[in-house]
């Protein structure tokens, strides 16, 4: 039971039984500590030395990650604050892909350093005021020294792919694997104007284990993991025509019960064959109109089966509705919902359909579409866990090259960009007014905790490492950074480590967003679950005695209710 004590020392019941609240320093001190954990936990996983994490979940499946975000969503975090940076790695994986990591490092070394000027008495709100006017003036130092690109500068977009891929299982690969995912999504970018979108939906990833990463390969159309209806279809057509089709190719079921009376063998007869004629119909029309292939979203019937299989045409059912879009846009086909406005203009094109055995599955490949608007990437691994890791991996490249392709402008990878913001940043919080210069300060700070863990990963001491580097900075070489892999101070550029610039600004803003509402809260109250028996069933022996076995049903036999309280 809460109890407070108001002005005239009454006692007033304010929260339920087993509710508790942490209040003032106490509430502040706990959230930053979870939230510290939280970064502990992901920091070692930074950058190319960073080690890996092994996940099991409740039923014994292992994940093998350094992927910030699966790290904290498969730890089921439970602490409210620590959610919060689960959180903003979530969304950091949504929007831009990469620095799932280094967001939740960045927001952990936020409220290390407003830790101490809290017990120096500074209070909350003049910390987060100076943390938003830091965060402000860091995104502006960001642009100010970002190099614009253009889209025809595929290389750079390439680097870009490969530095994202550079912390993962598949480094080794980068090379093969980024000029993949650079093709991907250069295929599928709309362009508006001058600017370009892309919707990652259209690049469709399969995985399977088996063969090893080098095996992966960029198919220009869409993989199904369907097979071919009936045995007797060809499992292989060169110069597709596909017919696309949302309905089934059955007999529907009347929507009311229907009763068909039938009084000899003759009736029923005539009663199949009409059965047959219908589906034949169906497959009739879709002969006429020049098809070799369908693909169906809904069931094909057996007969129908035969009808296709007769005329040479191959069949796939049960498609998704997802994968029928992704194959509409790739062959140019129109997925025709009715069998009688399906004719030649509907239908795709692509050089080769072909069923294909995959380890022990069979698959169909749509290939050698002409200007295919989604594509296909097919990643192979060692093991379920590789290709899991891989198709992480890839995930984070797509996302990165979409972002340049969106908003092209790079900034230098290694820490190169942080430790200028942060000396930058500490000359500008001079000419701030009060506390709020220390709080800018401690901004900058924490900023430098990126180049700090990265050199603490590689092995290198991470205390001369950033003294060497500030110094390389303030020189002027904006492009220094920490080359891990070797473990020295270098000139990203040459190094060819590049990121893009919307990273980098969009892990400053919602670090700085978390972490100032985490500083704002001065009082945490949790309220309990309803625990124990239903009220009023203290007194009876059902309450008292339900847990003995054999005796549940004791509380509810007549006149046994009052013996509880005997006892």
């Amino acid at each position: 039971m809460s109890v407070q004590a108001s002005k005239t020392n009454m006692p007033v019941v304010l929260l339920k039984d087993g509710a508790s609240e942490t209040k003032g320093r106490d509430a502040q001190k706990n959230n930053i500590q979870a939230a510290k954990i939280i970064a502990e936990i992901v920091s070692t996983s930074l950058g190319p030395r960073g080690m890996d994490k092994m996940l099991v979940d409740s039923l014994g499946d292992v994940t093998i990650t350094n992927d910030g975000a699966t790290i904290l969503k498969e730890i089921d975090v439970q602490h409210p604050a620590a959610k919060m940076l689960v959180e903003i790695s979530k969304t950091t994986d949504n929007e831009v892909g990469d620095g799932t990591t280094s967001v939740v490092v960045f927001a952990g070394a936020l409220l290390e350093a407003a830790e101490s000027l809290l017990l120096q008495n500074v209070h909350p709100t003049i910390v987060v005021d100076g943390y938003r006017k830091a965060a402000t003036k860091a995104r502006k130092l960001l642009d100010d020294i970002a190099e614009p690109i253009t889209t025809s500068e595929r290389a750079m977009f390439t680097k870009v792919a490969k530095t994202a891929m550079q912390t993962k299982l598949v480094r080794k690969n980068s090379d093969a694997l980024a000029e993949m995912v650079v093709k991907a999504v250069m295929a599928v970018a709309n362009k508006n104007g001058d600017t370009y979108t892309v919707d990652i939906d259209d690049i469709k990833v399969e995985k399977k284990a088996g063969g090893s990463i080098h095996d992966s390969s960029m198919i220009t159309g869409v993989i199904l993991d369907k097979e071919v209806v009936h045995s007797n279809m060809p499992s292989k057509i060169a110069g597709a025509k596909i017919a696309l089709i949302n309905a089934a190719l059955e007999i529907t079921k009347t929507e009311t019960d229907a009763k068909i009376n039938i009084q000899n063998p003759q009736q029923m007869k005539a009663f199949l064959d009409e059965e047959n004629r219908m589906l034949k119909t169906m497959v009739d029309k879709i002969i006429a109109s020049g098809a070799n292939v369908v693909l169906c979203q809904k069931a094909i019937d057996d007969m129908a089966q035969h009808y296709l299989a007769k005329a040479g045409i191959m069949g796939v059912r049960r498609i998704k509705e997802s994968d029928l879009t992704k194959i509409s846009k790739a062959t140019g086909a129109r997925i025709a919902t009715n069998l009688d406005d399906l004719f030649e203009k509907d239908l795709g094109s692509a050089d080769l359909v072909e069923e294909r055995k995959i380890e022990e599955d069979k698959w169909v490949f749509i290939e050698g579409c002409k200007h295919p608007k989604s594509v296909s990437l097919l990643l192979r691994g060692g093991s379920q866990r590789v290709v899991d890791e891989v198709n992480r991996s890839v995930h984070d490249a797509i996302m990165v090259v979409k972002d340049i392709m969106e908003s092209p402008s790079v900034v230098a990878g290694g820490g190169a960009p942080e430790t200028y913001v942060a000396s930058r940043l500490r000359t500008w919080a001079r000419s701030l007014e009060g506390r709020e210069q220390i709080a800018a300060e401690k901004f900058a700070d924490a900023l430098e905790v990126i180049p700090l863990t990265l050199a603490d990963n590689a092995g290198m001491d991470p205390i001369d490492t950033l003294a060497s580097l500030r110094q390389k900075q303030l020189q002027g070489d904006k492009w220094t950074g920490i080359d891990v892999l070797k473990t020295r101070i270098a000139n990203m550029k040459s190094s060819d480590i590049v990121e893009p610039l919307v990273v980098k600004t969009h892990i400053i803003s919602t670090a700085s967003e978390v972490a100032c509402m985490i500083l704002r809260i001065d009082d945490v109250v949790a309220t309990a679950k309803s625990a124990g028996p239903p009220p009023g069933a203290e007194g009876g022996m059902g309450g008292g005695m339900g847990g003995m076995p054999g005796m549940g049903g004791m509380g509810g036999m007549p006149g046994m209710g009052d013996m509880g309280g005997m006892m």
